[in-house]
């Protein structure tokens, strides 16, 4: 855990982020977080939900779906196995958490690199998503900057989709957040760079899927404080980095590691997000 000052401010002088009080909230209210996500994922996304202190729910069929979205806290749409039936149930759950108010997450895995997803990844942007987690080719993909990475690896570095997640962030109102080595997010007039984490997430299946759900859950945590998108966002970030951070300081393999991870989702105190590094700066074009 870094002993750094939590918020290094840049440019004219942002507005600072504190996560702690994001996970406190999480952690009071165990917000239902419904996921329409990957056969892949599925498990370790719902654990990692509740090592986190919130609760899953898998809904992803037709009907049932928008049922869900009208009483969940969040909603996580993770494109990495998008069969038909699951893309029906995903537009009914965002058009139904645009109704209900419901804040939701796109994870757009692969999207660039495959024709279906990608098509049907621009079509749920029009229902507004309060954020958007992916890598950085995923998102310069999205935004129609780049043509995506190898299968659902990046191929790109995170400072060349700054700008592309800044553009797509104006245009969806969203927060986009690129995942990498330094994760960067941004809602179009702000930009968070959240150092740190494991690079034995990537050798785990889930591990950034995972973070699309905390995600949703660490948001709906900071709306219910009258806190933006951006906070929230921030929080799962600093969690995942802190988490696997501890899960990795006993040099395990990553079948160890992954048991590692999700007991320290559940380990890591509030206090423990405030105290991280991080760097606000508003970006140029916003001022």
């Amino acid at each position: 855990m870094s002993a750094a000052p939590a918020h290094t401010r840049s440019g004219s002088d942002p507005e600072p982020i504190d996560a702690g009080p994001v996970l406190a909230r999480l952690r009071e209210t165990a917000p239902l977080v419904q996921c329409l996500t990957n056969a892949v994922v599925v498990n370790f996304t719902a654990n990692a939900l509740l090592a986190a202190g919130a609760a899953p729910v898998m809904v992803d069929i037709p009907v049932e779906a928008g049922e869900c979205a009208r009483f969940a806290s969040a909603v996580l749409v993770n494109l990495g196995t998008p069969k038909a039936e699951q893309r029906a149930a995903m537009l009914e759950a965002v058009t139904a958490a645009g109704e209900a108010g419901t804040p939701w997450v796109l994870d757009p895995v692969g999207v660039g690199a495959l024709t279906v997803r990608t098509a049907f990844a621009r079509e749920l942007l029009a229902h507004r998503p309060a954020a958007i987690r992916g890598n950085a080719s995923e998102i310069l993909a999205l935004a129609g900057a780049g043509a995506g990475g190898r299968g659902v690896d990046a191929a790109d570095e995170v400072d060349a989709a700054g700008a592309a997640a800044a553009a797509l962030a104006r245009e969806t109102g969203a927060v986009v957040a690129v995942s990498g080595a330094v994760d960067l997010l941004t809602d179009g007039e702000r930009v968070v760079r959240v150092p740190g984490g494991s690079a034995l997430l990537t050798r785990v299946t889930g591990g950034g899927c995972a973070l699309g759900a905390t995600t949703a859950a660490l948001v709906a945590a900071a709306h219910d404080l009258g806190l933006p998108t951006l906070d929230g966002a921030v929080a799962a970030h600093l969690l995942h980095a802190e988490a696997s951070e501890r899960a990795a300081a006993a040099d395990p393999g990553p079948g160890t590691f992954a048991v590692g991870f999700l007991d320290a989702l559940a380990a890591t105190a509030p206090g423990d997000l405030s105290t991280r590094q991080l760097v606000v700066a508003e970006l140029e074009a916003a001022r």
